[in-house]
């Protein structure tokens, strides 16, 4: 009779494993296939196959079970969603990653960028890049304005810019971004800033 371990929290299930019960580590990743499927699809936008991101991402659960530390780590949900966030993206980053990333996407962040905060500050692009898309010359110009945005991003930020701003896409926060990219959290912060300044000036220049 295959036993239930509904009733018992996920670290006392890790301890089971470690003692030997082979069958929890399946009971596991049945658990949180949902939370791997869930982190897969917000970083698709980043490139790669869903299906290719998903394997990833169960790759990183495996690794979560396997590693997760009773007396270091968090949680054990924080460190396997940590785990699987940062397997899925390294293995897009090992991939070469995107060509082109989804145009609303861009349309996002570039009115999160636009906004300074101040009165009159917001760039004329953006209310372009806000607008429906009401016939094929729209999309046109908003095509070639994510192109644009694009070559900026690639050209003119940093490599830890380039990857805090790949996350920042997939609504990520500065507290994930850096455990995911194993900086602090001030750092990740400023390298927003920083990357978000640039694309301001360059946009404006355009």
């Amino acid at each position: 009779m295959k036993k239930s371990y509904e009733e018992y929290k996920d670290e006392e299930l890790i301890m089971l494993l470690r003692e030997g019960e082979q069958e929890v580590m399946d009971y596991l990743m049945d658990k949180y296939k949902n939370l791997v499927r869930s982190r897969a699809k917000s970083m698709y936008i980043l490139g790669a196959d869903t299906e290719d991101l998903i394997q990833e991402g169960m790759i990183g659960l495996f690794k979560a079970v396997r590693d997760y530390d009773f007396g270091r780590d968090a949680g054990f949900y924080t460190f396997a969603e940590l785990c699987i966030s940062r397997q899925i993206y390294t293995a897009v980053q090992a991939s070469g990653r995107k060509k082109h990333m989804p145009l609303n996407t861009y349309i996002s962040f570039y009115s999160k960028v636009a906004d300074t905060g101040q009165e009159g500050a917001q760039l004329e692009l953006s209310s372009v890049l806000e607008s429906e898309q009401k016939n094929p010359e729209e999309a046109l110009i908003d095509q070639e304005n994510v192109e644009e945005l694009e070559q900026i991003i690639q050209s003119q930020l940093s490599t830890l810019e380039r990857q805090v701003i790949d996350l920042y896409l997939t609504e990520m926060g500065t507290v994930e971004i850096s455990k995911i990219l194993g900086i602090d959290e001030k750092s990740a912060d400023n390298a927003l800033q920083r990357a978000k300044n640039k694309i301001r000036r360059a946009m404006k220049q355009k």
